[in-house]
């Protein structure tokens, strides 16, 4: 049995333990109440962009816009969103293996990286990256978003690669977040999800033309889909940050409440111990 001092000593480094995650699952759960937010502000403004475009592109015939073709590259490229913190659990490294399990032919891969967990997840694993974002996990803005679509768009329209893929986790709720990996460029019309509507359709008409509107639209696509990548991502690595230290926490009390039991057993030991003593003296003075 350890020392009664030496027990002391670890329940006073896992209390202090435990007061860290305890403020850290407190600023988790602020934050994730405006990631949220600003997640499920994103939602509605992306599903009516995704209706614009599908209508475009099924009420008009041979309508061309470059990003909806392939160019013939057989690389590809991934987008991969992770955080630029640590503790949260399996947040970071679930999505780096998504992609690595999606990842064919290393040699034909560029990588952009956003987040400092997703550039060390590859860096580790000897992967080059094309581009690094750091910095915008936290609060993810709409110009970050562009930067990151004017990039891949530029690789894409390039023929440098023939696919681009974005990967981010899916806040579902507090506790679940779901790795999700989509083909972003080229843009596969089909995949978009059409509402049911009643009645009969309008027939639009698009100036100039709708080959011109849907050229104008694309870029804007492509950016969307980016930043409700990163909001969503945002919010479940709050969420997921906050379930980790919570179950720290939880896990700090137990070590503290077992430790209590195994230094009361040593006190009790020790003046049982000194009464031994005590008894055996007064014995041995008769």
């Amino acid at each position: 049995m350890a020392s009664l001092q030496a027990i002391k000593g670890r329940i006073k480094s896992v209390n202090s333990t435990k007061q860290i995650t305890n403020a850290m699952n407190l600023v988790a759960t602020a934050k994730l109440t405006k990631a949220k937010d600003a997640a499920f502000k994103t939602r509605p403004f992306f599903t009516e962009v995704q209706k614009v475009i599908k209508s475009i592109a099924k009420n008009s015939e041979n309508v061309n816009s470059p990003l909806l073709r392939e160019n013939g590259s057989n690389a590809k490229g991934y987008i991969v969103i992770a955080g630029d913190k640590g503790l949260a659990g399996g947040y970071n490294s679930n999505i780096g293996k998504l992609v690595l399990n999606h990842i064919t032919n290393k040699d034909e891969t560029r990588l952009v990286t956003v987040g400092k967990k997703s550039r060390e997840f590859f860096r580790a694993r000897h992967f080059d990256i094309a581009k690094e974002v750091i910095g915008v996990s936290g609060e993810p803005t709409y110009n970050d978003a562009r930067e990151i679509a004017d990039y891949a768009i530029d690789l894409f329209a390039k023929g440098e690669v023939g696919e681009v893929y974005l990967a981010y986790t899916a806040f579902k709720s507090t506790i679940q977040q779901e790795p999700t990996l989509i083909r972003l460029l080229p843009v596969d019309i089909s995949e978009i999800e059409e509402p049911e509507t009643e009645g009969p359709k309008d027939l639009l008409i698009y100036e100039p033309s709708p080959e011109a509107v849907l050229n104008y639209l694309m870029p804007r696509y492509v950016t969307d889909v980016i930043y409700g990548g990163l909001v969503e991502s945002s919010a479940s690595e709050q969420g997921a940050r906050m379930t980790a230290m919570d179950s720290a926490t939880e896990n700090a009390n137990e070590m503290i409440a077992k430790l209590e039991i195994e230094s009361n057993r040593a006190r009790q030991a020790a003046i049982t111990q000194e009464l031994s003593e005590i008894v055996g003296g007064a014995a041995a003075l008769k």
